[in-house]
């Protein structure tokens, strides 16, 4: 079992998840939302019991669209997406492999997920 650490750019959204899988990719969405907000996200999903969500008082923003199934997460203070709350595995979360401490983004291969065609 491995321990990530994550926060968004000024630390206002801070979260931890513990997952028995190491991050050695990650996973792009083409739906609108993602290919503007260009994030690289987790390759697996969390389940909600291991994951840990640390706001300070106001930060935590929720953006939804469409369907409103999926929870975008981002802080209202620096505008930085943090995690998200997936539409297909309800209740679990991806998060932001930017935000995780110690993972270089530009290292990793990323496989796409065709959001835009969901139906």
């Amino acid at each position: 079992m491995s321990d990530y650490q994550g926060a968004c750019h000024c630390g206002a959204v801070r979260f931890h998840f513990t997952i028995d899988q190491p991050i050695d990719r990650g996973v792009r969405c083409n739906c609108s939302l993602c290919a503007r907000k260009g994030a690289m996200m987790t390759s697996f999903v969390i389940p909600p019991e291991d994951f840990h969500i640390d706001a300070e008082p106001g930060a935590l923003g929720l953006y939804q669209f469409g369907e409103r199934t999926a929870k975008h997460h981002f802080c209202n203070r620096c505008g930085i997406y943090t995690f998200h709350v997936t539409a297909r595995v309800p209740d679990h979360y991806r998060a932001n492999l930017a935000c995780i401490d110690g993972v270089d983004t530009f290292s990793l291969e990323a496989d796409v997920f065709d959001g835009a065609h969901l139906l």
